[in-house]
């Protein structure tokens, strides 16, 4: 029986070591399949899950951890990848699917929000993410501030910003995964050391694409929390406006 959603984050821990147990890699592909329902800047996904379940590839993925043993003990591994590169083809998939939901409607007869939503693909998103070696980024910083003395805008442009906007949706999509796998009864450890180009390397992925996490899937062993969990106080994080 799944966890409610508050008792699935509850669960959830940082889980250093896991059980030899086998998990049924149909459990963590569904729950990857939840992962793809986070939210998204400008609903782009710009990510991909690689599913490391060969015993090969999760003992040289767990070297290029650093040997943690988050990544030596784990069953199997995820590998949450950033594709901001795919910024193109997932924009015309957005628009693709905005066209099919609009039907034969002509632009003369469509609300404004339809045209704006269309417009938003067609025109707005190329202008904040074509780049040039990262000059393209930095005109428009200039100028968006400039513009900014006048009235708000928005300001993350430059090349640097917008691989950290696809960095947070992906790291959306990392935590619904985990929260799903904490409904079942699994359990994760998110990795951000690890020697990334060799992990890119090994998997074949392109030069443009980024790893996000490693994230270790299993189920835990009786020590494999190192310790009670420790927050700040909720009220130095938290303010009313």
């Amino acid at each position: 029986m799944e966890k409610i959603v508050t008792e699935a984050i509850q669960y959830r821990r940082a889980v250093r070591v896991f059980k030899n147990k086998a998990v049924d890699p149909e459990i963590i592909r569904s729950c990857l399949e939840n992962s793809i329902l986070a939210p998204s800047s400008s609903n782009l996904q710009l990510w991909e899950f690689v599913h490391v379940c060969s015993e090969a590839a999760r003992t040289q993925i767990a070297e290029y951890c650093f040997g943690q043993n988050a990544a030596k003990t784990a069953d199997q591994l995820v590998v949450v990848v950033v594709r901001k590169d795919l910024w193109k083809k997932r924009s015309r998939a957005n628009l693709t699917f905005l066209k099919k939901v609009y039907g034969e409607t002509k632009p003369e007869n469509m609300s404004k929000r339809q045209r704006f939503a269309l417009n938003y693909y067609r025109k707005l998103i190329p202008s904040i993410y074509m780049e040039v070696f990262g000059v393209l980024g930095w005109l428009r910083y200039l100028l968006f501030n400039f513009l900014g003395l006048f009235r708000p805008v928005y300001r993350q442009v430059r090349l640097s910003d917008m691989r950290i906007v696809a960095h947070k949706s992906a790291a959306l999509a990392a935590e619904n995964f985990m929260i799903s796998m904490a409904a079942r009864g699994l359990d994760t450890c998110p990795m951000e050391g690890s020697d990334t180009l060799r992990i890119k390397r090994y998997l074949k992925l392109p030069r443009t694409a980024e790893i996000n996490m490693v994230i270790g899937c299993g189920y835990r062993e009786e020590n494999g929390v190192y310790g009670p969990r420790f927050r700040v106080p909720f009220e130095e994080v938290y303010s009313r406006v």
